[in-house]
């Protein structure tokens, strides 16, 4: 019998845990973060080899749980993954609020949240943590690491930082930020810190800063999606909840446009699961990442790589635009490395990966076979 979506989502995971680094962890910042803790799920069970391990790295929202969130990875028939033969793992990001160590959790110097106090989380840190957890697992060889967004960068680091470590590496949707990027997070960040409850960073469990959360999640939504996606869905209609934007609705507010009540409602329902320190912390991750740096040039970079890697651009990506990825995969390519670019036609922007899930199968299906 093959399994829908609803029960692949509703699938728990064969193993739920933390994994507890019983050290103090050096950052690349120069900080260092004590005894950090990561959360993580397996679904499926590893071989006698321990050679069927597939690292799915999650995006700047998701969490340990896969199958939740990315579900169409294992439907039968025609998914990447098949647990009958794979053993798959998500291990939620340092810096996260689900479940591994971030600014909720208590620093083990002042027994109080870190709060805005949290150092600086790059994904070369992530990584390293990540292949500490993969370890105590005694996987010596990831059968694959593949992720988006975030996730992305993610599977590229692992790529360069542990080449030995890595047999197939799809990053999709990932890159270098250029300065589009960097604009958009700095300002969704200051959105927050606007916010008269963001309270220095050191704001109560119930009285967070939801206002500039919400804008920010907003502005994070208009550039995982797409100018033609916008005008299909929202071009210049009137909210549907009735609303005429050009009659004052209340004083000195007038009524929204379809858009405007879209971003709205995206940015409540982001407050219900999300917090703001961590929003920022994250934020600031994909800010830094960049592969090449501590390492001579990009070739001394790339050149490290051993993994057969696949960079997936999406055609109306404007955060992570199709020629930056194409770029990268070139000078991956130039190092020396195995690697093939191959790019999503779709109107859903950077979103795309979640909401044509099926559609990115279909494009990656050959490199499996």
């Amino acid at each position: 019998m093959t399994a829908t979506i609803e029960q692949v989502q509703a699938r728990r995971p064969d193993f739920e845990g933390d994994f507890l680094i019983d050290e103090v962890v050096p950052l690349e910042s120069g900080e260092v973060l004590a005894r950090p803790t990561q959360h993580y799920a397996i679904y499926g069970k590893l071989n006698a080899a321990r050679d069927n391990a597939v690292l799915v790295c999650h995006a700047l929202s998701g969490n340990a749980e896969v199958a939740t969130w990315w579900p169409q990875l294992f439907k039968k028939p025609g998914g990447l993954l098949d647990l009958d033969r794979d053993c798959v793992i998500g291990i939620n990001i340092l810096g996260s609020c689900y479940g591994s160590t971030g600014p909720g959790s208590v620093d083990p110097e002042t027994g109080r949240p870190y709060g805005p106090t949290f150092p600086l989380i790059n994904v070369r840190d992530i990584v390293r943590a990540q292949e500490k957890l993969i370890s105590s697992l005694g996987i010596r060889k990831l059968k694959l690491a593949i992720g988006a967004s975030i996730g992305g960068m993610q599977v590229l680091e692992w790529a360069v930082l542990f080449p030995d470590r890595v047999a197939r590496a799809v990053s999709i949707g990932a890159a270098p930020l250029g300065a589009m990027g960097l604009g958009l997070n700095h300002l969704q960040r200051q959105a927050i810190m606007l916010d008269p409850k963001w309270a220095g960073g050191y704001y109560l469990p119930d009285d967070e800063p939801h206002g500039g959360l919400a804008v920010a999640r907003a502005l994070g939504i208009i550039s995982y999606k797409s100018v033609p996606l916008f005008e299909a869905r929202f071009a210049r209609n009137p909210n549907r909840t009735g609303e005429n934007p050009f009659i004052s609705a209340v004083a000195g507010q007038n009524g929204r446009f379809d858009i405007a009540g879209y971003l709205d409602y995206q940015g409540r329902k982001f407050n219900e699961r999300f917090d703001a320190n961590a929003y920022i912390c994250i934020t600031r991750s994909m800010d830094t990442f960049d592969p090449v740096r501590a390492h001579a040039s990009p070739y001394a970079a790339y050149s490290r790589i051993q993994a057969h890697v696949t960079l997936v651009g999406i055609s109306t990506d404007w955060l992570f635009p199709p020629e930056d990825v194409r770029s990268l995969a070139a000078i991956i390519g130039a190092a020396g490395a195995r690697c093939e670019y191959r790019e999503m036609a779709s109107i859903h922007g950077h979103d795309a990966f979640l909401a044509e899930p099926d559609h990115l199968v279909r494009l990656l299906h050959p490199i499996f076979e």
